[in-house]
């Protein structure tokens, strides 16, 4: 009885009462393709873009190991044909070449290893539609180190930067980085801010158009002949009194000041006469029958301390 051949490694079953006294010398051909098989690492030189790798049957073949790493010169990506297409493999890849190393057993699925990566794969083995797969594409792990150092992150925060196309320089500013420019600041920028917790770029003529809005509040003009101005939210006032048909007393309160907040009180009319006082410190100024801007501003945070008047 002729000798067969195991499906995957080409090992040599001898047939019964065949090779009397010299099956000793194939016996070891076995062992050492077995060895091969199980921990061998074989040196694949490539060069140009094709290559067959090889397990013939009773022979120690390049396509007999266990590791393979890729070195020569290919001129481009190299096709690594497994060849017979109907053996079942599994390699450990490391491709040291500058090419990129594609590997296929039929018109199934291939796989490719970059220049200088590593990866584990298996061929199915199934013939003219074989496939090669690639066992490092979606590893599940419980714990990752990379360098030494554990990944702490779960799944769920790394796929937060998915998509995310930033710069090194770009993460660095938002990490606290110190470096500035003078970039002249226009109306179409973008600016970040946290919306209740959610990040969103805003223009700065948004912004623009909010301080303006919430710096300075404009109540209605004041008539009456004696009122009292009460400053809040930090916010600074800019008020009208009319006094076209009556006189004015205005006391400036002191209300929520803010170091460096002010009151701009514009006297209208020229018509009789604008009496300022503040109840704490008793300062007052009296605006008369010429149209009148008073300004006072806050600078400690308790009175106002300055006051300028101004007549036309």
């Amino acid at each position: 009885m002729a000798s067969t051949y195991t499906s995957n490694l080409g090992v040599e079953k001898i047939g019964a009462g065949e090779q009397a006294g010299t099956w000793g010398t194939t016996t070891n051909n076995n062992l050492d393709i077995l060895d091969r098989a199980i921990n061998g690492v074989g040196a694949i030189t490539l060069s140009g873009t094709t290559h067959t790798l090889t397990t013939s049957d009773g022979t120690l073949s390049e396509g007999g190991n266990k590791v393979l790493v890729l070195g020569g010169s290919p001129s481009g990506t190299n096709t690594i044909t497994i060849s017979p297409n109907d053996q079942d493999k599994m390699f450990f890849v490391h491709n040291s070449t500058s090419q990129t190393a594609t590997f296929t057993q039929g018109s199934g699925a291939n796989v490719s290893v970059v220049a200088g990566s590593k990866k584990i794969i298996y061929a199915d083995g199934a013939g003219s539609g074989a496939a090669v797969v690639d066992v490092t594409d979606a590893l599940d792990i419980a714990s990752l180190r990379i360098g030494g150092t554990a990944v702490t992150s779960t799944a769920a925060e790394l796929n937060i930067l998915d998509g995310v196309t930033s710069t090194a320089t770009e993460l660095n500013l938002m990490d606290g980085g110190t470096s500035a420019g003078t970039t002249a600041v226009a109306a179409g920028d973008g600016i970040v801010t946290n919306d209740g917790g959610t990040m969103r770029q805003t223009t700065a003529a948004t912004f623009s158009t909010y301080f303006n809005a919430n710096l300075v509040t404009v109540p209605s003009a004041i008539t009456a002949s004696s009122a009292t101005l009460t400053p809040g939210s930090a916010q600074s006032i800019y008020q009208k009194v009319d006094t076209s048909s009556n006189n004015v007393a205005l006391t400036l309160a002191i209300g929520s000041l803010a170091i460096g907040q002010y009151i701009i009180v514009d006297k209208t009319s020229s018509s009789n006469t604008l009496t300022l006082s503040y109840p704490s410190n008793s300062q007052g100024v009296t605006l008369g029958s010429s149209a009148s801007f008073a300004i006072a501003i806050n600078q400690n945070g308790t009175i106002f301390t300055f006051v300028e008047s101004i007549k036309f």
